[in-house]
């Protein structure tokens, strides 16, 4: 298995120089790493499968998303994407934003949907607090974990 101190030079190398993709192979071991095209985020890691293959992504039942390290911002805690889709920020297009800065939330309030296969998942917060921040435009495609919300917690 690679180092994932290694792994992050890697990532690091991909966001210096704004590459796409990047495929590695150290004898046995194999490493793929590929950020959605035309957007900044965190590269999507496929790991070797037991028999010494590469696996794409879509292979595992969730990609293992490495993030660049960000400052922690005191005393925020982030909502994340349960899974792969595209995020929407109000239930219809004409529709209010379920949440906006400055919106309060309970660990129940629905926050935004993921569509992922037609089916839109109506994300609930799971925290009780303030909405501070906002990470993704409306209609943005997201990744597994990738943080949507920065909530400041009551």
């Amino acid at each position: 298995m690679l180092d994932i101190d290694k792994i992050r030079q890697l990532v690091g190398m991909m966001v210096e120089n704004d590459l796409v993709e990047i495929s590695i192979r150290d004898g046995e071991e194999e490493v793929n790493l590929r950020r959605p095209s035309g957007q900044a985020g965190a590269p999507v890691v496929a790991m070797p499968a037991a028999n010494g293959t590469a696996q794409s992504p879509t292979a595992f039942e969730q990609p293992l998303v490495i993030e660049e390290e960000k400052p922690a911002t005191k005393d925020l805690v982030t909502i994340n994407s349960p899974m792969v889709g595209t995020f929407y920020i109000s239930p219809e297009p004409d529709a209010p934003a379920y949440v906006k800065v400055g919106s309060r939330v309970d660990p129940e309030s629905p926050v935004c949907i993921v569509e992922a296969m037609k089916v839109f998942n109506e994300i609930k917060a799971e925290v009780a607090g303030v909405i501070e921040r906002i990470l993704v435009k409306n209609e943005s495609a997201v990744e597994y974990g990738q943080p949507l919300f920065e909530v400041k917690p009551a």
